[in-house]
């Protein structure tokens, strides 16, 4: 009986926000696009880039498959403020979820150049070859950014850490699951880049969890990758 109990108990803690094959899905068309998209990065950030054609095409993939997991969710029954998170009801609440983002985003940013730093790597978004060389390419840089704060974490803290974490009955294992696939979907930029954005993504995960809620982190990726391609243009 106790054990019984335990069990309900970690299922009402940790509850399903949609249905394991509409999960199975998503983690297919990650897996697709991963190993589509290196092939992709490839033909247009090379010999003749065509970053604007990558961005596109990137921009596109990222909302549909956010409008996939939502679309998972609400047929599941369940709001989409489970994997978003509460709504802002004061000024005072955006303010703070800002600061938390910047404090973050200083911290974030100090172990990923120690990571890279053991890694051999000097930070994230080395992949010099995706980033904005002039105007109309910079202003698609950041709506990608935009669009890669809401969308990935919206799929990858708000929806597969929840999912994961229902399916192991642990918050641990789902925030490193979640890491780990993350990680696995920018494949393209490499192994050691890969392992990179999954220790990244494991801070995300970490922050979703304490915070309930992805607000803050979307603010803080959006940044950060906005920040890159600001930096490199500015740069050049």
């Amino acid at each position: 009986m106790n054990t019984a109990a335990q069990a309900h108990s970690a299922s009402d803690r940790y509850p399903q926000v949609a249905s394991p094959i509409h999960t199975i899905l998503v983690l297919a068309a990650l897996g697709g696009w991963a190993i589509w998209h290196k092939s992709f990065a490839q033909l247009n950030l090379t010999a003749n880039p065509n970053r604007v054609r990558f961005y596109v095409v990137t921009i596109f993939f990222e909302w549909l498959l956010f409008v996939v997991v939502v679309v998972g969710v609400l047929r599941r029954g369940a709001s989409v403020l489970i994997v978003l998170g509460d709504h802002w009801h004061s000024a005072r609440q955006v303010l703070r979820d800002i600061g938390i983002a910047a404090c973050f985003w200083i911290v974030a940013w100090v172990l990923l150049w120690i990571f890279g730093w053991l890694l051999r790597i000097a930070a994230l978004g080395r992949n010099v070859s995706m980033l904005p060389h002039r105007g109309v390419e910079l202003t698609l840089w950041i709506t990608l950014s935009v669009s890669a704060g809401i969308c990935e974490e919206t799929i990858f803290r708000g929806y597969l850490q929840r999912q994961f974490m229902a399916l192991t009955k642990s918050a641990p294992a789902g925030i490193l699951l979640a890491a780990a696939t993350f990680g696995a979907a920018h494949a393209y930029q490499g192994f050691r880049m890969t392992i990179l954005i999954a220790l990244y993504g494991a801070m995300f995960g970490i922050l979703a969890y304490w915070r309930a809620s992805v607000r803050p982190g979307m603010i803080a990726h959006a940044w950060q990758d906005s920040f890159n391609g600001v930096l490199a243009t500015v740069m050049r």
